[in-house]
């Protein structure tokens, strides 16, 4: 008998100094910045307390469902208690230039979970879902039977923005679509929702002063295959997904698209332009496109509105007398000025209105996009730069453009072609389809930029095109699992990316995903 004692005690002892095994290890995707083990474990119980205090009370509903969702236990909420079995903590000397930063704490007793805003709290909820997800069955039982590994992660993302962008004018997903792209990319710790919604192709928002841009701008028959998709979203929609995003601290940048791409506002209203470019010279086109923007910033809280910008077509503006002589008379020296021109004034009236805008590369008025149609040198003649108000989404494969971009002012989201555009497939666009290791191999800062230009770079955005897209099963064999790679890309440091781990910590997401009845692309 003695001898038994002797021998657990020794046994517990060995197992209290022994070194982690591979399997106790978290698999955490991000890849978090930091990482600490300690001895002993947390072990799981079937009731669950989590302490909070009341301005985190839609993070510990979070939690408690995130519970849900890997067991059978429902946790007991406890507003306003200072200690649980999981305690969420607001504490403004936590990573303090980090907001959505976050520590997690596993002790032998309890869970920890603290941040400087509700942000942190929601991505290590996320964190602990993972955790959870890989160590925990789905029942009561098995769910006692577990535990998880003490030790602390301290974390936060490299960039700001970490976008995913969904082309909903060439294919009407609707409501229940965009609420589980938000889910995920809400568990991949993904803040920016690039919503493109108005193009050539359909007019997807609604706006009540001016009817006919749902009534005929949204039936367009202008996509390819040819497929029209006479569908738009209600401004009472829109408000859902809004607050369903900023729950999960998802901000949602909507794309209006102008001064070119805007067919489906001309076929509505054949006075603002003709073929897809607007006429810039006419104050009511003016009048028109701020009405509109007065909608979308009613709709939409963030501080940031795509305006498109890319790919005019400067033919229309080369060749209409009374354009021409508005530019003469002016002074503006060329279509791109015309469009540069227009562009500032328009940032200048949505700074008053505390927005920004956006816009591809050829908002600077430098891009001449051959690829598109053919331009001249003479047509990017310049009287002015891009107001530095104006975040320059950057699409083009060139680093000397970003470079003279940041010069003007100007600070990048870094969006490269051919390194994030998902729309192309592996069979009929093989040389510019990105592989999985491609997308995580990315890198939105890229080398050669000085220390200065380095801090331009607000971070990347992965794009979903949707002109070949016939469905939702399609679209996702796109998107996932690149998602997560540019997720991971844009959250964990680049020193600290591994490829084979972050292959490793997929596997919990793939199982997920299965479970949502999402159909993901087989990893090659």
């Amino acid at each position: 008998m003695l001898k038994e004692k002797i021998f657990k005690v020794v046994y517990a002892a060995v197992a209290l100094f022994a070194p982690l095994s591979v399997s106790a290890q978290y698999s955490v995707l991000p890849a978090p910045q930091q990482v600490e083990y300690s001895n002993g474990s947390f072990k799981l119980k079937d009731k669950l307390t989590i302490a909070f205090p009341p301005e985190l009370a839609g993070e510990a509903a979070y939690c408690r469902d995130v519970a849900r969702h890997v067991s059978s236990v429902n946790p007991i909420l406890q507003k306003g208690k200072k200690s649980g079995d999981i305690t969420l903590v607001l504490d403004a000397s936590v990573l303090p230039e980090h907001p959505e930063g976050y520590v997690l704490e596993i002790q032998r007793k309890r869970i920890i979970v603290k941040a400087n805003a509700p942000a942190g709290i929601l991505h290590g909820i996320q964190t602990l879902r993972q955790l959870l997800g890989t160590s925990s069955g789905q029942t009561v039982e098995t769910w006692r039977a577990t535990s998880l590994q003490c030790g602390t992660i301290t974390d936060y993302p490299t960039l700001g923005w970490r976008a995913f962008m969904l082309d909903e004018s060439r294919h009407f997903f609707g409501k229940e679509v965009v609420l589980k792209l938000l889910d995920n990319m809400s568990r991949l710790k993904m803040n920016v929702f690039h919503w493109h919604i108005v193009d050539n192709h359909g007019w997807r928002i609604e706006i009540p002063k001016y009817p006919e841009l749902t009534k005929t701008g949204a039936a367009r028959d202008f996509s390819v295959p040819k497929k029209s998709f006479a569908s738009f979203y209600t401004q009472e929609e829109i408000r859902d997904i809004v607050a369903y995003a900023s729950a999960r601290h998802i901000t949602i940048v909507p794309e209006i698209e102008f001064p070119g791409h805007s067919n489906a506002a001309i076929a509505s209203y054949p006075w603002l332009g003709s073929g897809d470019a607007l006429n810039l010279t006419n104050p009511a086109v003016e009048d028109f496109l701020k009405d509109v923007l007065e909608d979308v910033i009613a709709l939409f809280p963030g501080n940031v509105i795509h305006i498109g910008g890319d790919e005019v077509d400067f033919k229309y503006w080369k060749t209409t007398p009374s354009i021409v002589q508005s530019m003469q008379e002016n002074n503006i020296l060329s279509p791109a000025d015309l469009q540069v021109s227009f562009t500032n004034k328009i940032a200048d009236w949505l700074a008053s209105k505390n927005r920004r805008i956006m816009g591809w590369s050829e908002v600077t008025g430098k891009v001449i996009p051959d690829y598109w149609r053919p331009m001249l040198p003479e047509d990017h003649i310049l009287k002015q730069p891009l107001s530095p108000n104006v975040i320059v989404h950057s699409h083009c494969d060139n680093l000397a453009t970003t470079q003279g971009n940041m010069q003007d002012g100007c600070d990048i989201v870094n969006s490269f072609s051919r390194m994030t555009y998902l729309d192309y497939s592996r069979d009929f666009h093989e040389e510019r389809y990105i592989t999985l290791q491609k997308a995580h191999s990315f890198q939105p800062v890229p080398e050669g930029l000085t220390a200065e230009q380095q801090k331009k770079v607000l971070g990347l955005s992965c794009q979903m095109w949707t002109e070949w897209v016939p469905n939702e099963q399609n679209m996702n064999k796109k998107v996932y699992p690149r998602i997560a790679a540019y997720a991971e890309v844009g959250w964990t440091s680049p020193d600290k990316k591994d490829y084979s781990r972050f292959l490793k910590a997929l596997d919990y997401f793939l199982k997920d995903w299965e479970q949502q009845g999402i159909d993901y692309e087989e990893i090659k």
